[in-house]
């Protein structure tokens, strides 16, 4: 990468800039830089300092729909067996499985059809009865009538993951500039040439948006419309408490306020419940249209609260020390986009992932790598994942 001075301006080059170094951005980056490319990646924060840092650790194939979502998840899910193994770190990755908590007939009715089809579609899911679901996770109440069980579930740490990610871009040869915000785009002729960044400019030809629910920033710098919107979440951490959760546990209330937009419950609370290495549990969640508002009611911390109490009542005695607040950038559909613009030659958008960040990553990072190559392992999803489903409702 060279570097310069232009009228006073510091200036560098690279082949490829990635904007974003969450879990996806450094995905991104690892493998542009696995495959030869030359990658610079900014990020106005730190390594994974966003979204990726204010979510839970579940990577839960069972939540997703049967289909398009289903297939890309089970593909990032398989490329978590040899990951540590090439990042040459330890991310906690651990195939400890997932349960979903049944806790109404109506639930039941929903859920029984919802495993049915994933069962339909190769996944490894079985219905359980409220004794088994006892037998599975001792901790859940005594009126649950079932759950849904998957051994296929896993979790990972976020934050470890973003730095395994980064630290294996950069032994590949990636620079990265933490602390530098992306405040414009250069372009002329309907083409990329570059980034102004706060500490100066980076001459590129082709620029990948993976900033998530901050992608609209970016969007508007190069005029390029976009389908993604900030939906908040909030998760609660406890104190250090020796283990009580067996793998990642949610509640088929959850399931349902992510996938059936006309049956949202208040705030859209559902319950996920995962465990740190530490001891701390994270207990989350809920689902918001806010904007980019922090300040969370403390209505809504109550209500997660009270509905994880009911799901899991040994979290009554359980102290409840800080609170999360992580942005999801939603699309609508559940996708994300990954795909070039039609406007502006050399700009890529890879964002939208929701709530699936964390589970798509791995996959991500080969998508964009498989779009710019013009083909490879990846490249039978991108056609369903372009901007172009969207045309009659961007929201830039």
């Amino acid at each position: 990468m060279s570097m310069y001075m232009k009228a006073g301006i510091r200036m560098t080059s690279a082949e490829i800039v990635v904007i974003g170094a969450g879990v996806i951005g450094t995905s991104i980056a690892f493998r542009l830089a696995e495959s030869g490319r030359q990658v610079m990646m900014i990020d106005r924060n730190g390594i994974g300092a966003a979204t990726s840092s204010a979510c839970d650790k579940a990577i839960f194939l069972q939540s997703k729909r049967p289909g398009l979502h289903m297939d890309l998840a089970r593909e990032s899910r398989n490329m978590y067996n040899t990951l540590e193994e090439e990042l040459g770190q330890s991310v906690e990755f651990k195939g400890a499985g997932g349960t979903v908590a049944i806790h109404t007939e109506q639930q039941m009715l929903f859920m029984k059809k919802f495993v049915h089809d994933q069962t339909q579609a190769g996944i490894n899911v079985s219905l359980l009865n409220q004794k088994e679901a006892k037998e599975q996770q001792p901790i859940l109440a005594d009126d649950i009538i079932g759950a849904s069980y998957s051994p296929d579930d896993a979790e990972v740490n976020p934050l470890k993951l973003s730095q395994g990610f980064a630290t294996a871009a950069k032994r590949l040869g990636v620079e990265i500039m933490t602390h530098t915000e992306a405040i414009g785009i250069e372009k002329s002729n309907g083409k990329v040439t570059g980034v102004k960044t706060s500490k100066g400019v980076i001459s590129t030809e082709t620029v990948i948006n993976a900033c998530g629910p901050f992608a609209s920033s970016i969007a508007r710098f190069s005029g390029v419309p976009m389908n993604i919107k900030p939906r908040r979440g909030v998760i609660l951490i406890s104190e250090k408490v020796d283990p009580i959760v067996n793998g990642s546990l949610l509640d088929a209330q959850y399931i349902a306020a992510k996938h059936l937009s006309g049956q949202q419950p208040e705030y859209g609370i559902g319950l996920s419940l995962g465990q740190t290495d530490s001891g701390n549990l994270l207990i989350g969640g809920s689902r918001e249209f806010v904007g980019f508002n922090k300040h969370v009611h403390s209505d809504v911390l109550h209500a997660i609260a009270y509905h994880a109490c009911k799901v899991v009542p040994a979290l009554t005695n359980i102290r409840i020390i800080r609170s999360m607040v992580g942005f999801r950038p939603f699309t609508g559909d559940g996708l994300p986009i990954i795909d070039r613009s039609e406007q502006l030659r050399g700009y890529i958008l890879a964002a939208g992932h929701e709530g699936d960040g964390i589970a798509l990553s791995p996959i991500t990072g080969c998508l964009v790598r498989d779009l710019l190559n013009g083909g490879g392992p990846t490249s039978r999803f991108l056609p369903h994942l372009t901007s172009d489903r969207f045309k009659e409702k961007t929201l830039l």
